[in-house]
């Protein structure tokens, strides 16, 4: 296969050569190769300013990071075969560390598929793609997931917000087999069904399966407060670890149900409880009723969303966690989350301090937890590595 050249300017290829897979379009020599020749997802090889490969790719010249890196052998192509060989290496990772099959696949850049994600349900996959290279390819991942894994079905779940940068349309289509319902997942010996065709991103966020095992050893016989509690997985984990009783707080609908009939599946049902509400206002709530908890555990959405962002998604934070520690006791523990890389780790952790002081607390880092292993970080891209957890001790002063 006879790829078209893009090349950069002259010191752009430092990046590339140092580890990174991303190409920006103020890096491309557009005299030598202007970007308006190329389509959305065409296969390109990469060249330095002299003409040297750097290896192939995909070009979408509507976009900032407008080339992705597939491997730095410049006459390798983005075919079934090399989606095949990446799965198979992806897989061997998660089947040493994870012992049933319920685990991100692939993610993205960290596992050499830029722009694919996949998760696995059992015999259920779901694929997420979010680029236009990886969309020109649709046919050939699910080929290549049904030779790897075999499963009943395969979902594609491509209905995120990146796709209209991409030039993308959106849709939700079962690429194989039939999916009918929800499926079954089990994490940390709780189980959970799973709507992987209405659910939020693919229907679950394995990323924290780490840090709900860490719960355990925090909620026995405790007063559990879950916001942003989705379809209950960290709630319903505290109450089968031994919580004496679990408020979930959802604000949709159809969440309050999964989280629910969760709780039902596992027995639990008598200890936990949902309110259907905003997280806020759920919050000033439970304050004005003096409603007190042992601990209190926040895992809301990415509040920072883009770099901009930041400052609202800052104070965001912020007011979350004030009003998460008003409603804790005495001595009680706050476990905070998010998945916002523009976030940093170092700026929660500040965050976290200013609202003990704010709220007259003393406040321990007990714990630190990340992703788990299923989404590994490229070392070259930061963003790779977003989730931030503390489980942090509150005490009066």
């Amino acid at each position: 296969m006879t790829f078209a050249p893009l090349r950069l300017k002259k010191n752009e290829d430092r990046r590339l050569r140092a580890g990174h897979v991303w190409v920006y379009s103020n890096e491309i020599d557009t005299g030598a190769t202007p970007l308006t020749s190329f389509e959305p997802g065409q296969a390109v090889v990469i060249e330095d300013h002299s003409g040297r490969p750097l290896g192939s790719g995909y070009v979408n010249p509507h976009t900032l990071i407008c080339a992705r890196l597939i491997s730095r052998d410049s006459t390798q192509s983005l075919n079934q075969s090399l989606l095949v060989h990446r799965l198979n290496v992806c897989r061997s990772l998660r089947e040493k560390l994870l012992p049933q099959p319920y685990y991100r696949l692939a993610f993205g850049d960290s596992d050499g598929l830029p722009g694919l994600v996949v998760d696995r349900y059992g015999s259920v996959v779901v694929a997420q793609i979010t680029t236009a290279g990886m969309e020109r390819v649709k046919e050939e991942i699910v080929a290549a997931i049904d030779k790897v894994l075999h499963p009943q079905a395969i979902v594609l779940r491509n209905d995120s917000a990146s796709r209209e940068t991409e030039g993308l349309g959106n849709y939700v289509e079962v690429a194989l087999g039939e999916v009918s319902g929800q499926v079954m997942i089990e994490e940390n010996g709780v189980r959970f069904e799973v709507s992987v065709l209405e659910g939020q991103k693919t229907g679950w966020f394995y990323d924290q399966r780490l840090n709900r095992a860490r719960l355990s050893g925090y909620v026995a016989g405790a007063r559990v407060l879950d916001v942003f509690s989705y379809t209950g997985a960290w709630g319903v984990q505290a109450a089968a670890a031994g919580a004496a009783s679990v408020l979930c707080v959802e604000s949709s609908a159809r969440a309050v149900d999964w989280a629910r009939n969760n709780a039902a599946m596992n027995g639990v049902e008598d200890r936990l409880s949902v309110l259907h509400q905003d997280a806020f206002e759920a919050l000033r709530l439970l304050r004005s009723e003096r409603r007190h908890f042992d601990v209190v555990i926040v895992d809301p959405p990415a509040f920072i969303k883009r770099r901009k962002d930041a400052t609202e998604g800052m104070r965001a934070y912020y007011r979350l966690n004030q009003m998460a520690m008003q409603v804790l006791a005495r001595d009680a523990i706050l476990v905070s989350a998010s998945c916002s890389y523009h976030l940093a780790r170092s700026d929660l952790q500040q965050i976290l301090l200013q609202s003990s002081r704010h709220v007259d607390r003393f406040l321990q880092l007990v714990e630190q937890g990340g992703q788990g292993p299923d989404h590994p970080v490229h070392p070259a891209i930061p963003e790779t590595g977003y989730l931030k957890v503390f489980f942090s001790r509150i005490l009066p002063n």
